[in-house]
């Protein structure tokens, strides 16, 4: 029988104007275009997984996390390589917890939001 839970999944985000979306994914984020689809979809490699870009007009419209990229002990390298790019980072003071050059942490687990040119909200983590 097949289960859901032995299915690969893929994030989805939602972009007002592709070619706006195009850099920022490809160019600031260096994340590897695998397709660019019909419709202008775009489909991203991201590990073992995939991240589809597409154009709707509910474009940043989630005021929750669209996207997590687990990152290991690299999030302060990635962070300062999107920092030198341009990418301004979100902070969340009522956390509660400590906050430094666009990291959140707390007992060393590190997190990293930032938004896309639409509003979405892309996370980092430290797992």
């Amino acid at each position: 029988m097949a289960h859901l839970k032995d299915k690969l999944s893929s994030a989805m985000v939602a972009v007002s104007d592709i070619e706006r979306a195009r850099k920022f994914y490809s160019e600031t984020l260096g994340l590897e275009l695998m397709e660019d689809g019909m419709g202008g979809v775009l489909v991203y490699k991201t590990g073992s997984t995939h991240l589809l870009v597409y154009p709707s007009d509910f474009a940043g419209t989630n005021k929750a996390n669209a996207v997590v990229f687990d990152c290991g002990g690299d999030v302060e390298a990635i962070v300062a390589d999107l920092r030198a790019k341009g990418v301004t980072f979100e902070h969340y003071p009522d956390m509660g917890v400590d906050f430094k050059d666009g990291i959140h942490s707390s007992d060393g687990f590190k997190m990293v939001w930032f938004k896309d040119p639409d509003g979405n909200i892309l996370h980092l983590n430290s797992a």
